[in-house]
């Protein structure tokens, strides 16, 4: 177990973040990014060789502490986020701090702080981001552009570190608490039969990562049918 590549997966407690972490077990080491500790170290607990890794991503003390115990990492995936959702007239300059502070800037920093045991490993930085990443529509003003955002700073690490693969995701709706949150807020109707499975979006982060050396998947489109 020992000789498995390490893998950091933020956001693992639950949804999509933990579909990945399963995913990846079979054939990583993992550490479990979150904030829940009874949450990790439940989802710890199925996987061998996995463990908890506590961290508030927005306190950058802790984060730098905890990232600066890496010194090798060959896969990093950001799964954790954020979806506060308004119009751009309703939309509080509150509601556009936690979607950046949370889907841009501690992903660009938890990043940043790793680099070194990435490029020690030449390895894999994956962006779960969103469909809103690449398209905006109304009253998702705010998220959509901390996802367009997170877009072009896996696009940036891509050209800046050519030694590691960079690839991001855009799932479109999946089943998640995060998901009801959004359909709640729309004051829908929640019907699980309508999205993606976490497991699906997990599927494709695997296959990115265990592409033959010389594949890169830069970027995975995922659509429910």
């Amino acid at each position: 177990m020992t000789d498995l590549p390490l893998a950091l997966v933020t956001g693992a407690s639950r949804g999509i973040g933990a579909a990945v972490a399963h995913q990846l077990a079979p054939t990583h080491r993992l550490l479990l990014g979150g904030r829940d500790e009874a949450a990790l170290e439940k989802v710890a607990a199925e996987l061998p060789g996995a463990a908890p890794w506590r961290v508030d991503l927005t306190d950058e003390a802790s984060l730098a502490a905890a990232a600066a115990q890496i010194e090798r990492l060959d896969v990093l995936v950001h799964s954790a986020g954020a979806a506060r959702l308004n119009t751009v007239a309703e939309a509080t300059a509150d509601d556009w701090r936690v979607n950046y502070e949370v889907n841009v800037v501690a992903v660009a920093e938890l990043t940043r702080l790793l680099l070194p045991a990435l490029r020690a490993a030449r390895g894999h930085v994956v962006v779960i981001n969103s469909g809103s990443g690449r398209t905006s529509r109304a009253g998702w003003g705010p998220y959509a552009a901390s996802k367009f955002a997170a877009r072009a700073f896996a696009d940036a690490v891509r050209e800046e570190e050519p030694d590691l693969r960079v690839t991001t995701v855009y799932p479109g709706r999946t089943d998640t608490d995060m998901q009801r949150a959004v359909i709640a807020h729309e004051g829908g109707e929640y019907d699980s039969a309508r999205f993606l499975r976490p497991d699906s979006v997990a599927t494709a982060v695997l296959t990115a990562v265990s592409a033959s050396p010389e594949a890169h998947l830069t970027e995975v489109i995922l659509r429910p049918r």
